[in-house]
């Protein structure tokens, strides 16, 4: 995937196992709440069963990597942006759209959410859905500016299927 345009923005790129902790320490900082499957075996099983579904971007300057230390310039060579664009073979699935809060407004989740798309119509989808939070009004304004809308004819309906390994302490 290429820059995007001007080149000074980040590179589009899907994701590898050497990433997984890279994304873990960017959703903490980043994403709105957590799911059940953020911890290093959720992220891996997603990459290794779909490897074109995570999409990261990431600013020039070497491999996704946590920052090192407090003096650490947080977002040259790390992930500053993803999005997990799933295809069931029936629908399209948008999930995790998160950009690092020192990069929002600079068309990074429009550039994820448009390598997301290209994805699903390659593989012949037809519709994405996108997971949202009904609290982050900030989301709301940005997916609605992509233009998605929320169905209010349909709701989720969960059922946790097993517990997630008990993760030790600080």
């Amino acid at each position: 995937m290429d820059d995007l345009p001007n080149g000074s923005g980040p590179r589009i790129r899907t994701a590898t196992a050497a990433d997984v902790d890279a994304v873990l320490a960017f959703w903490k900082e980043a994403a709105e709440g957590t799911s059940i499957s953020d911890d290093r075996a959720g992220v891996a099983r997603l990459i290794e069963r779909d490897p074109e579904a995570l999409l990261l971007a990431v600013r020039d300057g070497g491999p996704a990597a946590p920052a090192a230390g407090p003096a650490a310039d947080p977002v040259i060579g790390s992930v500053i942006g993803s999005v997990i664009a799933g295809f069931d073979g029936w629908r399209c699935h948008l999930y995790r759209l998160a950009v690092h809060p020192a990069h929002r407004r600079r068309g990074v989740a429009s550039a994820l959410l448009a390598a997301a798309e290209e994805r699903f119509a390659a593989l012949g989808g037809r519709r994405g859905d996108a997971m949202v939070l009904d609290r982050n009004e900030l989301a709301h304004r940005a997916w609605r500016a992509a233009g998605y809308a929320p169905q209010p004819q349909w709701s989720r309906w969960v059922k946790p299927l097993a517990r997630p390994a008990s993760r030790p302490g600080p």
